[in-house]
């Protein structure tokens, strides 16, 4: 549904000249009919902009749409005549549909967690952000006017995504301080508030490092319906607005673009300085990043190709979604197809490439296929997670001898052939990082339950990773390993092994078991460039159980 729209962007001064010129040219017998057609065509193109742009976004939500009716329906005059407001606040400050659905876009490309609004208004801005934020994400926004809290706060309680916003009203510069001293800093901030001190926010946001490193300050009203580059604009607003935007296009610690949307937004990312003075900085790969990479970059794993056995299920699903999720094409291989289809296909949904591979890891010819499976699809293989295994308890003097070979065929053996798989792959490129699965039960023995061939299997992988991480490392190749505790998984709360748990729990310092979840950014550390110099480690995370 087509919406009145803010006046005076410059679009909407566009529409407005060219309908004069139009009305002016009709009226006129001497004007060829041909520049009148130009005119209806420069018209017909300036005033369907914003309602093609509104009917492509994305829809509002519910909450959205009744902040918007209930601001434009509001009598603002009245408002101010009761002493209600400090000034008149015109209905048309309300950020619209596509600029909020642009602001909550921003707030997705950026990742950002934690976002600083200087100027609320009734909150249409900060509400559409919020929405874009993680759940445990944040939204602090400064207001001048008290009353504007109050109108915005029953529409924040009805969404989902109103706990998120925190509103301090009174000075800007006053709550900007108060963050500044305590330290707080944003992913990104926008200024929508009085612009004769945009240039004052944006000075005191850079200068106290409320900004984090490679953040993003968005402006609005940059372009302040034109006045900001019209020669002969008198404006005190479009003047401040014009010499702020003069300041940030010099400013050698932002790149900015303005993009001409409704009165025009900056979009300002902070830098990291190119050229530090040698005097009072050191200039290394500390300062600037290895390869100019921050350390968050250097754990992408952008290009790279990647393995996860077992994946189907549990830790392997896990690390298959963590790999992914970090930028690595993912093969799951499992040795059943419908679960390993199933993980490739949830990768899929969330834009990762993946693959299923069914394979039994016990048998070299299967271990031998997937590899060349990996290959013949992506090219390469850089990164190989042996995940897979099997937990067979017994009593030590019960264990069988099919058991124990059972046990072994796949916890050591296949792991040893899936190692040398990948290793001949990852030696002929020069690079390759291998992660094994151990188990907490490589360092001691986990009780009561009793699983000889299991203890002795995965103290053999971890002997096993050293030995290839020693022998490898020379030639680009690092061989880890991960000793999980005992992780929470639906096979633990069976009729069977639910009474251990709460004598697990009693051996456990940090009173859980441990998820899933817990695991995977020790596979994406070590699967990165950040873990080059690590090799033949054995990464224990068990909740301190091994300690006890």
């Amino acid at each position: 549904m087509s919406r009145r729209k803010v006046p005076d962007t410059p679009v909407e001064v566009m529409v407005d000249l060219l309908t004069k010129a139009k009305d002016l040219a009709a009226a006129c017998s001497t004007v060829p009919e041909e520049l009148k057609t130009h005119l209806q065509r420069a018209l017909d193109i300036a005033s369907g902009l914003d309602d093609y742009l509104e009917e492509m976004a994305t829809p509002e939500s519910e909450p959205l749409a009744e902040l918007y009716e209930k601001t434009v329906s509001h009598d603002w005059d009245q408002v101010y005549k009761e002493g209600k407001t400090m000034f008149r606040l015109p209905k048309e400050c309300i950020t619209g549909h596509v600029e909020g659905q642009t602001l909550k876009m921003l707030i997705h490309m950026s990742q950002a967690k934690r976002v600083l609004e200087v100027g609320m208004f009734t909150g249409y801005g900060a509400l559409s952000m919020a929405e874009g934020l993680p759940e445990d994400g944040c939204l602090v926004a400064c207001e001048l006017e008290p009353y504007l809290k109050e109108f915005a706060q029953p529409i924040f309680d009805k969404s989902p995504h109103g706990k998120k916003i925190t509103v301090k009203t009174g000075s800007a510069m006053d709550t900007l301080k108060e963050l500044a001293a305590a330290g707080e800093q944003f992913d990104m901030v926008f200024i929508d508030a009085d612009k004769n001190n945009y240039i004052n926010y944006y000075n005191f946001i850079m200068d106290n490092n409320l900004l984090r490193l490679r953040g993003v300050i968005c402006v609005d009203n940059s372009l302040f319906k034109a006045r900001v580059y019209l020669k002969d604009s008198t404006d005190s607003n479009g003047l401040a607005l014009r010499e702020f935007n003069q300041f940030v296009c010099k400013d050698p610690r932002v790149e900015q673009v303005i993009v001409p949307l409704r009165d025009g937004i900056s979009l300002i990312r902070r830098v990291s300085v190119s050229s530090p003075a040698q005097n009072t900085i050191t200039n290394d790969e500390v300062f600037r990043g290895v390869r100019g990479r921050p350390i968050l970059d250097r754990m992408r794993l952008d290009g790279k190709v990647a393995y996860v056995t077992g994946g189907g299920q549990g830790i392997g699903r896990a690390f298959a979604h963590a790999l992914g999720e970090a930028g690595a094409k993912v093969a799951i291989v499992d040795l059943d197809q419908a679960k390993a289809e199933a993980v490739a296909q949830e990768l899929f949904l969330k834009g990762i490439h993946a693959i299923s591979i069914s394979a039994d890891i016990s048998k070299s010819d299967d271990v031998q296929k997937m590899m060349d499976t990996i290959v013949s699809k992506w090219g390469a293989v850089h990164v190989g997670c042996n995940n897979a295994g099997i937990n067979m308890n017994s009593a030590s003097e019960d264990t069988t001898l099919e058991e124990w070979d059972q046990t072994f065929g796949v916890n050591l053996r296949g792991t040893f052939m899936c190692c040398q798989a990948a290793g001949r792959v990852m030696l002929k490129q020069g690079y390759g990082k291998i992660i094994n699965t151990a188990s907490m039960a490589s360092l001691i023995v986990p009780h009561p339950q009793k699983q000889l061939s299991y203890n002795t299997s995965k103290a053999g992988v971890v002997k096993l990773t050293q030995t290839l991480g020693t022998e490898w490392i020379d030639r680009g190749v690092r061989v880890n390993c991960i000793s999980p505790g005992i992780v929470d998984t639906p096979l633990i709360h069976s009729e069977n092994l639910r009474p251990l748990v709460q004598r697990w729990l009693s051996d456990i310092p940090a009173g859980r078991l441990a998820q899933v979840t817990d695991l995977q950014a020790a596979v994406v550390y070590l699967a990165s460039d950040a873990s080059d110099y690590m090799t033949g480690h054995n990464l224990v995370i068990e909740g301190g159980q091994s300690l006890w």
